[in-house]
């Protein structure tokens, strides 16, 4: 008998894509004979973060919906029944026995193609707010999996976000001494790490780069991480203030760090409980302020704090966030507040449940 046939449906951005490449590595570890295929759009960042984790892709047409389930996603027949017909010709044609959804772009017409050719469909949302692919989805099977408790789908089972190994099984004081040398960075002493996520952020980038002088005066030393498109000027001085344009490996950036200042994207979040780093999240002011909810968890535990984007600058770096960054006892209490509010095993909970659900309908069909 050939291995299980799982399809995995989590394109245009990371926070989609990240998860269910997490979860594909994570079905290969339980069962290696596992055929696993993702769909995908050239809308997104689809052929290039798929290719590079090792997995056969297939492209499908992009179908935005709305963020409502309202008469607007009835205007697009068209795009979507294109979309739907060739989303189920791959499933036919690798001989799906499982689709797990992720949301995006390419999750509702793969959604719907199973749902026609009667295959288990497994979803997980991994933002606090649903997308309305996912609600779209939880209509349609009882296999329904979120990050959180306070996720409002039907038929969910909170259980995290599925996160790569490399992050989950990061022992950060093992690794600190060597991370700091790699950056240029003091082996004592605080490090606030800086990151917009892979594209940066604008008010993060100004407001801690114009914060230097009083983190240096403090004796804390900065990684900052601007993102490709933005530039900031490294100061010259001590202690260090290192500036990169992107990090490859974050579990470096991670294992360096005391605290971070970030974005609340629900993989940033999962990630920073996962290793037990402390953040000041500024949640992203669009969409309704969606992104403060993904930290709002872990700032109630006492993991970290939250600023909103217009707050952030100079000032509240030096009267908020300074003294936390130089107090390790406050950063040591929040390090455990924030681990507690981690999920580092969601990976195998969840490619455990795929494989489950396909051993049950084989066994059906014998």
């Amino acid at each position: 008998m050939t291995g299980p046939r799982v399809v995995v449906a989590g394109g245009h951005s990371a926070g989609h894509i990240e998860p269910a490449m997490n979860l594909a590595d994570a079905l290969r570890r339980l069962d290696h004979t596992a055929q696993i295929t993702a769909l995908g759009t050239v809308r997104g960042l689809d052929t290039t973060l798929v290719p590079a984790r090792g997995y056969p892709l297939e492209l499908i047409p992009p179908v935005p919906l709305p963020r409502s389930l309202n008469l607007a996603l009835l205007q697009t027949p068209g795009r979507l029944r294109d979309s739907v017909r060739a989303a189920g010709a791959v499933l036919d044609r690798v001989r799906a026995e499982a689709l797990v959804g992720f949301g995006g772009y390419v999750a509702a017409p793969a959604y719907l193609a199973a749902h026609r050719r009667n295959l288990p469909i497994v979803v997980h949302e991994a933002n606090a707010q649903a997308g309305v692919a996912n609600r779209l989805a939880a209509r349609l099977t009882t296999h329904v999996f979120t990050a959180t408790p306070a996720v409002r789908l039907a038929h969910a089972t909170a259980i995290g976000i599925p996160l790569r190994p490399a992050i989950t099984g990061l022992d950060r004081p093992a690794l600190r001494a060597a991370a700091r040398e790699r950056f240029g960075l003091r082996p004592d002493g605080p490090v606030l790490l800086a990151t917009g996520g892979s594209q940066g952020a604008r008010a993060i980038n100004v407001a801690v780069s114009a914060a230097a002088p009083a983190l240096r005066a403090a004796g804390v030393q900065v990684l900052h991480i601007t993102g490709p498109q933005h530039e900031v000027e490294a100061p010259a001085g001590d202690p260090p203030y290192v500036v990169l344009r992107y990090v490859d490996e974050m579990r470096y950036a991670y294992a360096a760090a005391d605290f971070v200042i970030c974005r609340s994207g629900a993989m940033t979040c999962a990630e920073l409980a996962a290793v037990g780093l402390p953040a000041a999240y500024v949640p992203l002011p669009l969409r309704g302020g969606e992104q403060r909810h993904n930290a709002e968890p872990v700032v109630a535990a006492g993991g970290a704090l939250l600023v909103d984007n217009a707050d952030l600058d100079p000032a509240w770096i030096e009267k908020r966030l300074l003294p936390v960054l130089t107090d390790p006892g406050r950063i040591a209490s929040m390090s455990a507040a924030a681990s507690a509010a981690g999920a580092p095993d969601a990976d195998l909970v969840l490619a455990r449940h795929v494989l489950a659900t396909i051993a049950r309908r084989r066994a059906a069909v014998t």
